[in-house]
């Protein structure tokens, strides 16, 4: 296994913006009270992003005056499974996106059909 990556927690915040600005601005304008985050560490193995909230696609009028959605990305896990800084770079690219998607109430299975 080839020694773990080491990127600053600044410059990972870095990569998930510029992972952000990818997103169509349509995309990002329906994007609605949810907050993305670096965590340092994941909740439970294997996980590199959460999305944890009501997805778009699922809100009513019940939905007001909630908390915002939250999509955690996971500095050290993604770290660990990438061998250089442009791995990390597409990982947290495609981590994001992936996020993204669940938070417009799209499912894993169709996030990997799309390549995601």
């Amino acid at each position: 296994m080839a020694s773990v990556i080491e990127v600053s927690r600044q410059r990972f915040e870095e990569l998930v913006a510029e992972a952000l600005d990818t997103i169509p601005t349509d995309l990002t304008r329906a994007m609605s009270n949810v907050v993305v985050t670096v965590v340092d560490d994941a909740p439970e193995p294997d996980l590199l992003g959460l999305y944890t909230g009501v997805p778009l696609t699922e809100r009513g009028d019940w939905y007001s005056a909630v908390l915002p959605d939250r999509i955690e990305i996971y500095r050290n896990p993604i770290c660990e499974i990438c061998d250089s800084e442009q791995d990390v770079i597409d990982e947290v690219r495609i981590t994001v996106i992936h996020e993204v998607g669940h938070h417009f109430g799209i499912d894993d299975a169709r996030l990997h059909e799309l390549g995601w």
